[in-house]
């Protein structure tokens, strides 16, 4: 049976799920061209509704998933549309096992970011893990 890569994002300056936030993912080659793998937003509760990546889709290699955090800031307006420093998050990836669920959270604010490798619900072994996090400026 085939992996899944998910993510979800989580905006810490409304302690709310990031609801409407683009997120695109790239296949990066092994010539360095960028070939576009998926697209989709964050539905309400800060989740894509279906995986990245699954089944025959997932395969081992390099990748690139692209969030649009400056956006999804941009839309909500005020004080936080006119914080934005960092527009666009990407992070590169290396997808060793294609049998492995891979679940990748953003935390955002307009100031800042943080990403990790984590574990989710949806993938059937239990509950989101995070790394413990003493305090991060945004």
């Amino acid at each position: 049976m085939k992996g899944r890569l998910t993510t979800h994002v989580l905006d810490v300056a409304c302690a709310c799920p990031a609801a409407g936030l683009a997120v695109e993912l790239f296949r990066v080659m092994e010539d360095g061209r960028k070939q576009s793998a998926a697209r989709a937003v964050t539905g309400a509760d800060g989740r894509l509704e279906r995986p990245l990546l699954a089944g025959e889709a997932m395969r081992s290699g390099f990748y690139e998933i692209v969030f649009f955090p400056g956006d999804y800031y941009r839309g909500k307006g005020g004080a936080l549309a006119e914080a934005v420093f960092f527009d666009r998050v990407s992070v590169s990836l290396r997808i060793a096992d294609p049998e492995e669920d891979l679940h990748i959270p953003l935390l955002i604010a307009p100031g800042g970011y943080s990403v990790y490798r984590g574990k989710g619900i949806e993938n059937g072994r239990g509950p989101f893990v995070a790394p413990s996090v003493v305090g991060i400026g945004f």
